[in-house]
Order: structure tokens, then sequence, then C-alpha cells
């Protein structure tokens, strides 16, 4: 007769994707290695600073992982080769960008004080102290011509991209053509279009001929973002609406669109990303104005314009005041990619 003993241990699941102690040790000790390499190579050979370090580790540790691997196989070895190559490549890409931050950071935050981001630079010439003046006028000029090209573009963009997957008309090769040569036109030559349309014939420069070189930038990168986002909608969808009797129409504003929001939303934030930053159509079309200002037939001010015509001085003061204004600009971005992202998560949700 088979007994069967019951305990109160309750079993615990096994986490295999969980690294034992011994492979954190091994992991560490080829890192340290590998630093070690890399710093022997930066002292005998040309190499010199951070970089010459680290492409010495990048050497190494590739070349350490499979040498120390192979007595375990050569599955195991190409494993953790590909591994080491994999983590050099991602540090390889994070290093540049993370010393844009760091150093806009360092040399940005000396131009801070206390009214910075309120007060403008009406009374203050940009090779005055750092304690006065700030870049009020030219975060609302940013936002505003961003705002109002955004109104512009994100709609046209997600239309266009509607009539080339959803519609299919007749002209949906000539739209997808033009949208893509779009796409390679300088932002230079934008802004000269506007310059030559809008601002000879219409009034000068203004907050409004800026928007419109905007525009022009940012319509192809919501229009083409926007087709690949449609097409991965499964056709089932499509088929199913119909079958319930919607027309395309309705489908397409109820079932399509809502099913890829979050796209969209992203589609929206890469054009923005995409003429943000963007000086050379601004010069020729919304021109700097020093004192802050929400009219849109007249000159305005915007970041990139300020840390142009800052650094262009070429006085330590401007200098400095061109880096804060570089680093405001990273924040204002940042803070929209948030909101951005924040919105397209509870449409996600939805």
């Amino acid at each position: 007769m088979t007994t069967y003993q019951y305990t109160d241990v309750v079993p615990q699941p096994r986490r295999p994707w969980d690294h034992s102690r011994a492979t954190a040790l091994r992991v560490a000790v080829l890192v340290v290695l590998s630093g070690v390499f890399g710093s022997l190579l930066n002292s005998f050979t040309g190499l010199s600073g951070f970089l010459g370090w680290y492409v010495g580790l990048a050497f190494a540790m590739p070349l350490l992982a499979f040498v120390g691997s192979v007595k375990h196989g050569w599955n195991m070895a190409t494993d953790r080769l590909a591994t080491s190559l994999i983590t050099v490549a991602f540090a390889a890409v994070t290093i540049p960008w993370v010393s844009i931050v760091v150093t806009v950071y360092q040399k940005g935050s000396k131009a801070f004080h206390a009214k910075y981001l309120t007060d403008d630079m009406r009374i203050t010439p940009s090779s005055d102290l750092l304690q006065y003046g700030g870049v009020a006028h030219a975060i609302i000029g940013t936002l505003l011509m961003v705002l109002i090209a955004s109104l512009i573009a994100v709609p046209l963009g997600i239309l266009a991209a509607v009539y080339i997957v959803e519609i299919k008309g007749r002209f949906a090769k000539m739209v997808r053509f033009l949208t893509q040569a779009m796409s390679g036109v300088p932002s230079i030559v934008a802004g000269l279009f506007i310059y030559a349309t809008v601002v000879i014939f219409f009034g000068g420069f203004s907050a409004w001929a800026g928007a419109l070189s905007l525009v022009i930038l940012m319509l192809p990168t919501v229009a083409r973002t926007s087709e690949e986002v449609l097409k991965i909608v499964p056709e089932d969808l499509r088929s199913a609406s119909y079958a319930l009797g919607a027309s395309q129409a309705r489908t397409t504003f109820r079932v399509v669109l809502p099913t890829v929001a979050s796209g969209l939303v992203t589609a929206a934030v890469l054009g923005i990303a995409r003429v943000v930053g963007e000086t050379a159509p601004l010069i020729l079309t919304a021109s700097y104005f020093v004192a802050t200002t929400t009219s849109l037939t007249e000159p305005i001010a915007s970041l990139p314009i300020y840390i142009f015509s800052s650094l262009g001085l070429g006085d330590d003061n401007a200098t400095t005041r061109a880096w804060g204004g570089s680093l405001v600009l990273l924040g204002v971005v940042f803070v929209l990619f948030v909101f951005a992202r924040l919105f397209s998560s509870r449409l996600s949700r939805k």
C-alpha cells in the first residue's frame, strides 16, 4: 500500500533565466581583464583618453570571452562571442548620446539662474553677465511655431497615409512618390521656398511663415510613418467591419485608425522631433526677436535661432548662453516625448 506524505512546503517555480553567482563572477572577471588590456593598449600606443581605453576594451572582451569558453564547446564559445560583440556594440551606440547630454548639461547649466526660464533678452545683450536675461521668448516662439506646424502637418500626413493605404486611389503612387521626394528636401530649400512665396509677398518675417516652413519638413515624416503604421492593421479586421455592414469611411475612422492610434501618436512625435531643432528655415522665415511675443504676423524668437545668434558672437558669456539654450531645447524635446509616451500608453490601454 502506497502512502503519501503531505507537507506545508509550497513549491517555488524555478527561474532558469537568472544568472548564477558563478556566471556573474565570470562576467566581472571578463570585464576587469578587458579593462586592464584596454589600459595597457592605451598606455603603449597612440590611443588616449576614454575612447582609446574603450577601443582596447572592445577589442579584448570578445577575444577573451571566446578563448575562455572554447573548452566548454563550440556552441558555448560562439554564444559568448556573440553576446560580447552585442554588448560592445550597444555601448558604442550609447556612448555618443550620453556624451552629448553630459557635455550640454555641464556647459549649459552655467547659464541658468533664478529667472532664466522666465526672462527674455529685451534689455540684455548676449554678452552681458549671465545673471541677466533668459530664454522665455525663445521657448514660447518654438512651442508656438511647432504647435501651428503640428496642427497642419499631422492631419495632412495621416490623411495622405489613409489615401495611400486604405483608399488606394488613382493618385496613390503619386502621393507616395511626392512624400518620399519631400523627405529629401534640404531644410534651407524649404525655408527659401517659404521666403519666396510668403515672406516677400505677405508681410515679411513672421511666426506664421516659420511654421509653414516647418510644415514642409514635418509632413513627409508624418505621412511615411503613418503609412507604415496603417499597413500593420490585419486585413481580417477590415473584412469583419465590412461584413457587419460598415462603409469604408466608417471602417477607416472607427476601426482602423483607433486600432493604431498609439502608432499615429508616434508618427506625430517623430515629425515634431524632425523640426523642433531646425535653424536654417527659420532664419529665412521667422527671423529673430529679443522680446516675448505671441503674434503670428511679426518676427519671433526660437531656441535654434537663439543658440545660433548667441554662438555667432564669440563672447564667452554669449557662448555659455548658447549652451544654456541647447540644454533647454533638449529639455523641451524630452518633455514632449514624455507627454506623447503617456498619451500613447493611454490610447493603447483603451
